[in-house]
């Protein structure tokens, strides 16, 4: 009971220093920046979902961020919808491709999985990139509007406005994703991930529940992809890539897989780290994949494993 308070506290005193933080940012290119941190932390919550829980490492992530980003600015465009709607149904359309996808690719297991999710992420992106009626190609699209309109109540255009709504998506999200996790679901998630052919011996039908993990995962994607949109205002396929997959999975690696703090701690690492190594210049690239290495190598369990670790042995030499 009181380690469950400990950890409440520690969300809390968290949500606190997040919504301080825009009035502590001198620099206002760093609000920008956490606002894409935000907008990846509810990415990286769903690959969490597959990844860190299930066990399954999905490399299609930003290629489901990408549908659901197209999806929100071609409905805005094409049937006139009010942004809040097309960003409410970016995430079914996603979780639809997620569907067709999921079943296929959930017959195989390990890296065989991996292959599968990346070729899908590979079919999205050559999709979005030569389908140029719908999406524009590569030019992608641009004008799409803000939430909101121009008579709103908030000033969309403002960076600060746009954070604080985006804060409240990845609270949001984050919490579902602290739901589902200690619900009997995802207790069966995590079985699968320690041992999939026990759970099938004691006669749970394991594919459906790593189909449900598989779709909201990209439920969350497609949700962030629609921010994303809507923040940027344009949107074009290089964007959606199978390098943004990656830094997806190394959010969740490098925040601690499997934890609910990971993928936030990961999500800031992945946004923050490569504009910190601006100074390499083309060496940058070079050091930014060294420092993850390092960290993957000798953090296994991510900086929120190991800062759990130091809390406990603070408390025991405390005691």
């Amino acid at each position: 009971m009181m380690a469950r308070n400990r950890t409440f506290i520690l969300y809390g005193l968290a949500l606190l220093g997040f919504v301080l933080l825009p009035q502590l940012l001198a620099v206002k290119y760093y609000l920008h920046l956490s606002v894409l941190a935000l907008i990846w932390v509810i990415a990286a919550q769903g690959q969490n979902l597959i990844q860190g829980y299930t066990g399954y490492v999905s490399i299609v992530q930003a290629g489901f961020m990408g549908i659901g980003a197209y999806s929100t600015a071609l409905m805005g465009i094409h049937f006139n919808l009010p942004v809040w709607l097309t960003i409410a149904l970016a995430p079914f359309v996603t979780a639809f491709f997620a569907l067709l996808t999921g079943y296929p690719s959930l017959r195989v297991k390990g890296h065989y999985f991996a292959i599968v999710t990346l070729a899908f992420n590979m079919v999205i992106f050559i999709v979005l990139m030569n389908f140029h009626e719908l999406t524009q190609g590569e030019a992608g699209i641009t004008g799409i509007p803000k939430p909101g309109g121009k008579d709103g109540l908030f000033n969309w255009r403002d960076r600060e406005t746009y954070y604080y709504f985006v804060l409240i998506l990845a609270t949001l999200m984050t919490g579902l994703a602290a739901l589902i996790v200690r619900s009997r679901i995802g207790q069966i998630l995590i079985a699968i991930r320690q041992n999939e052919d026990l759970v099938g011996a004691i006669g749970i039908a394991a594919w459906k529940y790593k189909l449900f993990a598989f779709v909201t995962s990209a439920m969350f994607a497609g949700l962030a992809g629609a921010v994303y949109a809507h923040y940027q205002s344009f949107i074009n396929p290089e964007i959606f890539g199978i390098a943004q997959s990656l830094d997806a999975i190394l959010a969740v690696i490098i925040g601690g897989s499997g934890t609910i703090a990971g993928p936030i701690v990961g999500a800031f690492f992945v946004v923050f780290l490569p504009e910190y190594l601006r100074f390499a210049d083309s060496f940058r690239l070079i050091l930014y994949g060294l420092v993850l290495v390092l960290a993957t190598i000798f953090m296994p369990r991510g900086i929120a494993g190991v800062s759990k670790d130091l809390f406990a042995k603070l408390r025991n030499r405390r005691t």
